[in-house]
């Protein structure tokens, strides 16, 4: 078997491609013919979703109550997760919820839905009718629809008013609500969001909202939208005020404070009158996209010669024509995780410690008393992933002559220049990780110190990663866990950048604990860092406050 092929088998051991398929889901509800249960009143509905679980039928979400509606079209969008290999039981539960109160237990019980959601997915809409008690089949109907998020599930959030509407009732003024539809490339139309009535004004402001950009436009920014004013009846048959196109592109015009507005036009008002000029102006006053961090991972391996001659079987570099070495193993296991979460998964590649042949066709980079070399021909673009890094590290190894010494502020302090440049660039989105693959014996550890300590300024993590056995406790010293990190002269860091891992203790264990352990500070760091520069984006991951687009850590 080649090395590629027995490096494949040891990823696979290790769990590192044997991802579930997981995919995020929007749900959309829409009912027909619902029968009316009061003779003097049309049902006001709302379809609750329930899951599965152990048996049991949990209430997952619900959608808002439509007044006096057969035939409604829910606003609510349920986001779901979809396993592949798993079946998904959902089942949708309609009931006609009075006007006096909000509550299901009061609530008429309409009928029932029940499939799996991977039903949904594989025929996109779904249309079955609803069971009554009894299973027996009622004439009403539910449709569902499944849309994938497909690198669109960033949320932007949205806030509209609009002033002189027309007035569309006798004895006091219109009831007007929004909404706002999607046109598809079928020219069908998706209704992406209906905003809440304000009652008796021609001047209302409607509540700020959020809605993903797949729903909004799937990713088009030059996608129409349909959007309509409407002025409300309890009957459920609203007065049509006017209508305006927009897409995505203009609406980012509402960007930092700015308003951007459409007139709201009736086009048989437009026919009919001679001085029609509009129905009324819609503005959009707030146009927010969460903030946009994009990570990017630089690994650099130690070459030195207390790694051991690659010769011999001993070496922490051993060429094995079969088996990976303890660095191919680190490499693949950390970088796997690490890929997971960069944004272009390219990966710019450095050694150090060896000396290198005059011959040698791989770019070189002299960094005050180390040279650090680059591992891939092109440094601009990096290797293409960690399988990238994984055949330069192959191709480079034989030709090298390891040696020494043992500085890592070389490269810290290369990363660094990169984030200090991004620092003072108009976007400032970039965000970066250094992977170092060590074998723990550094000799520039002062230099390493007031390295840190400029670094935690910038936009950057450093993951240190321990291979084989040697004695790691300057690496956990520079992690900080044990107190401050302070330079030679005395200066602390501004904040803690580093996460020390030993690969010894995860070799043989679950790849999840690995992960676990790997990205357990680096959330948080680059929560700090922003928050240090006022921008406030929350916990990464942990749902509160604003949630940052850091392809990562979500």
């Amino acid at each position: 078997m080649s090395l590629e092929g027995e490096f494949t088998s040891a990823a696979n051991t290790l769990g590192l491609f044997n991802s579930p398929c997981l995919a995020k889901v929007e749900l959309r509800v829409t009912c027909k013919g619902i029968s009316d249960r009061d003779a003097l009143s049309k049902p006001d509905p709302c379809v609750l979703i329930k899951m599965q679980s152990h048996g049991q039928w949990l209430e997952v979400d619900r959608t808002e109550v439509i007044r006096s509606s057969i035939s409604p079209t829910f606003s609510k969008v349920f986001t779901v997760d979809f396993y592949f290999e798993e079946v998904q039981r959902l089942r949708y539960e309609l009931y006609d919820i009075s006007s006096n109160h909000n509550g299901i237990k009061e609530a008429d019980f309409l009928g029932a839905m029940e499939c799996t959601l991977g039903q949904i997915v594989s025929q996109r809409k779904l249309t079955k009718p609803l069971l009554k008690q009894g299973s027996t089949v009622s004439k009403s109907f539910i449709m569902v629809t499944a849309e994938e998020l497909t690198g669109n599930d960033d949320y932007v959030e949205l806030s509209f008013s609009a002033r002189k509407l027309d007035d569309k009732d006798f004895f006091s003024k219109s009831d007007p609500f929004l909404e706002i539809f999607r046109m598809n490339d079928d020219d069908t139309l998706q209704l992406v969001h209906r905003t809440e009535t304000v009652m008796n004004n021609l001047n209302p402001v409607w509540k700020t909202f959020k809605t993903s950009l797949n729903s909004l436009c799937s990713g088009d920014h030059d996608r129409p939208l349909k959007c309509t004013v409407w002025d409300w009846d309890s009957n459920g048959k609203h007065d049509y005020i006017g209508e305006y196109q927009a897409t995505f592109k203009e609406m980012r015009g509402a960007m930092d404070g700015r308003q951007v507005q459409w007139e709201c036009i009736n086009p048989k008002y437009q026919i009919k009158k001679k001085n029609y000029k509009n129905s009324g102006i819609v503005i959009l006053n707030q146009f927010k996209l969460p903030f946009d961090c994009h990570l990017s991972s630089q690994v650099a391996i130690d070459f030195t010669a207390s790694n051991g001659d690659p010769h011999n079987s001993c070496s922490l570099h051993y060429i094995h024509p079969y088996q990976p070495n303890e660095y191919l193993k680190a490499l693949v296991a950390v970088g796997e995780i690490c890929q997971d979460y960069d944004s272009d998964k390219m990966f710019p590649a450095f050694g150090f410690g060896a000396q290198i042949p005059p011959d040698f066709k791989y770019m070189t980079v002299s960094v005050t008393v180390c040279v650090l070399f680059c591992v891939f021909p092109t440094y601009v673009y990096g290797c293409a992933g960690i399988q990238g890094v994984v055949e330069a590290y192959q191709t480079c190894l034989p030709k090298l002559q390891l040696y020494g010494p043992t500085n890592i502020a070389p490269i810290i302090q290369k990363v660094a220049s990169s984030a200090s440049q991004e620092m003072h660039t108009k976007e400032a989105m970039q965000y970066f990780i250094l992977l170092i693959l060590t074998d723990g014996v550094i000799t520039d550890m002062a230099d390493t110190r007031e390295a840190i300590v400029q670094a935690s300024h910038l936009p950057m993590s450093i993951i240190i990663v321990g291979v084989g056995s040697a004695d790691f406790s300057d690496m956990q010293m520079l992690d900080g866990d044990d107190g401050i990190l302070r330079s030679p002269k005395g200066e602390p860091c501004l904040r803690d950048i580093v996460q020390f891992v030993p690969f010894r203790n995860f070799k043989h264990g679950s790849p999840a604990e690995l992960a676990k352990t790997v990205l357990a500070e680096v959330p948080n760091q680059v929560v700090d860092y922003y928050n240090n520069k006022g921008i406030n984006i929350g916990m990464v991951g942990g749902h509160t406050n604003e949630q940052p687009n850091c392809h990562p850590y979500r």
